[in-house]
């Protein structure tokens, strides 16, 4: 058993294998195939893999377990055997290391978005490490490889899970998206290195990436704060497409010459990731042999990690009209538009004109992701601008969204004096015009509303600070109906403790249902009722019977029956006489309502206006 602890306490660099991955897919082994499960069906294939590269002058190998955590591994219901597939790696290595290397335990990101972003929780995302951890320690690892982080709450769960089995060697590598240094998360090199040594980390690093070129100068910035030894395994360049097949061309000899580079600027170890093979290794191994990498001089203060909730936050008030309505107590009437197909607005102006002078205090601009449209923010920007008297208020999904995209969607708002805001998570998608549509949630509403608290106290979701704060208002969705009340109360919770300012729910037909509620809501913030005016009573049926989470009472779709048997457009017309009801029987029990229809047009809508105007 090799002593890792001792190799980096050498002093001398230290040469890490290469990609295991890129082997494996030039053996024949397709992306299909869980590459995990290898160590269980063709152990001969993973041996062999160590074996080249140890004949190459690697020092340090690298389990394959990349992905061997449950979370992935149940992508292939192999989740079960999560324990046994590390196991049966480590022993792989192990053995073939014979002593002459270093085998360490390599493990990855969950592959899911972890608290404040995301449903899992932290002590959920260290006993899904701790399993993995379980199992490579059964195998007889030398120490831990964390590689490829964007999330520094993630990483430091693997870290702990790692901590709290074992005192062995613990390497922290994060990966960068380009050349500014930071992770997808936003999070920079700098934090990522101060982080791993408050955590204790043995080593810290970069691996994967985009090439050479940018971990060297991401290394030399961790080499400017951080004493821990430092560590680069960066990919064999970019991949370019070669016949429908991605490919890795960079030169062994110019991987060697940035290794020695990397060497020169303080790293203690230096390996491969993406794209690179034995050739890569053997000689990389050449150029920094009995290198010793620079000192560095820098000696580290203790610094807690950034506080992304204690920002100056504007008051609700200040912030928008909305805000200050919500805060005042004004009842609030909102109406909910589409975005027009095309690039011209004029009817939609002309619309919204409208219902500000019968009365409507917002716009509640609505996405409508299974068709091309106007995006939500240039349209609310244009609602702002054309027609006084009312403010736009921007249904925003997650769905089909990384989050990059909506940190940017959301600076852009706020550059452009856009505030009011309801995120939304989106709903599965149903039939589109687009073929092999599929769909993607990378952060779901809740953890978008701890984002936008993060941007109301001027920082981002890895604390970096943006200046002023932003000053949304921000809305969160509300299902009253939901058969799964249990699930709903509780994340309608969690959304009230990540900083949501208000809520909007589902159209309501049973005022009782929403009473009910909120009566079980255990932390209260202004509730803004849905109002759907029903046209007909096929979509009174349609609603009751096919729209998870809208529930119609037998009444109400007796009601639209009985007026189409009085005549032809008795039944819009009692759609509305029903929707102003029901929006004056909340009245002094909610904020407001927010109106929308079915159909596009503000027909119906417009009538519900006037009739709330009337009544008020």
């Amino acid at each position: 058993m090799a002593d890792l602890r001792a190799m980096l306490g050498e002093g001398r660099a230290l040469v890490a294998d290469g990609a295991m991955g890129t082997m494996l897919y030039e053996r024949g082994v397709f992306l299909n195939v869980c590459y995990d499960e290898l160590n269980a069906t063709h152990p001969e294939l993973i041996a062999e893999v160590h074996a080249r590269y140890l004949r190459a002058g690697a020092e340090i190998l690298e389990t394959n377990t990349f992905e061997a955590n449950p979370v992935k591994l149940s992508s292939y219901r192999l989740e079960d055997r999560t324990e046994e597939l590390n196991r049966r790696a480590a022993g792989i290595a192990v053995r073939a290391a014979g002593g002459r290397a270093a085998v360490a335990g390599a493990i990855g990101p969950l592959g899911i978005r972890v608290e404040p972003l995301g449903p899992t929780s932290l002590e959920e995302a260290r006993e899904y490490f701790g399993r993995q951890v379980d199992g490579l320690l059964e195998g007889g690892v030398d120490g831990f490889i964390l590689e490829t982080f964007s999330d520094l709450a993630e990483l430091e769960q693997a870290l702990r899970a790692v901590r709290s089995r074992c005192g062995l060697p613990v390497i922290a590598q994060v990966t960068v998206e380009g050349d500014d240094g930071k992770t997808a998360s936003g999070v920079s090199v700098e934090q990522a290195a101060r982080a791993a040594d408050e955590w204790g980390a043995d080593a810290v690093g970069l691996n994967c990436s985009v090439g050479p070129a940018v971990v060297l100068e991401a290394l030399e910035r961790m080499a400017r704060v951080t004493s821990l030894p430092l560590s680069a395994q960066p990919n064999a360049g970019q991949p370019v497409a070669v016949r429908q097949r991605k490919m890795y061309l960079t030169r062994p000899d110019y991987m060697a010459r940035y290794a020695r580079r990397l060497v020169d600027a303080g790293a203690r170890i230096v390996g491969g990731c993406c794209g690179t093979t034995p050739e890569h290794i053997r000689s990389i191994a050449e150029h920094v042999r009995a290198s010793r990498p620079r000192a560095s001089p820098v000696r580290i203060t203790r610094r807690a990690a950034p506080d992304v909730r204690g920002g100056p936050v504007r008051p609700l008030a200040a912030r928008s009209t909305l805000g200050r309505r919500l805060a005042d107590g004004d009842f609030v009437t909102s109406v909910q538009v589409l975005p027009p197909r095309g690039w011209n607005t004029e009817a939609l102006v002309q619309d919204c004109r409208a219902l500000a002078a019968a009365g409507a205090d917002v716009i509640a601009v609505r996405e409508d992701r299974g068709a091309a449209r106007l995006g939500v923010f240039p349209t609310a920007a244009l609602i702002a601008r054309s027609c006084p008297g009312v403010e736009p208020l921007v249904h925003y999904t997650c769905r089909d969204r990384k989050l990059p995209r909506m940190i940017s969607d959301l600076l852009g708002a706020a550059a452009t004096g856009i505030h009011n805001v309801l995120l939304l998570t989106g709903d599965p998608p149903g039939p589109a015009p687009y073929p092999d549509y599929r769909s993607v949630v990378d952060v779901d509403s809740i953890g978008l509303t701890n984002v936008v608290t993060g941007l109301n106290n001027g920082v981002d979701p890895s604390g970096n600070d943006l200046g002023e704060p932003a000053g949304f208002v921000a809305g969160v969705a509300l299902d009253q109906s939901g058969r799964d009340r249990r699930r709903e109360l509780a994340r309608f919770r969690w959304k009230v403790d990540a900083g949501a300012d208000f809520a909007v729910t589902r159209p309501v037909f049973d005022t009782g249902a929403l009473r009910q509620f909120l009566a079980e809501v255990e932390r209260k913030i202004p509730v803004i009722a849905g109002i759907l005016p029903l046209e007909s009573s096929r979509q009174a049926e349609f609603l009751q019977n096919e729209v998870p989470g809208v529930h119609v009472p037998d009444r109400v779709v007796e009601r639209m029956r009985r007026a189409e048997g009085r005549g032809s457009g008795r039944a819009a017309a009692e759609g509305v006489e029903i929707a102003c009801g029901i929006a004056g029987e909340l009245r002094g029990r909610v904020a407001g309502v927010q109106i929308s229809a079915v159909r596009e047009g503000v027909g119906a809508v417009l009538g519900v206006v006037e009739g709330l105007g009337v009544r008020g």
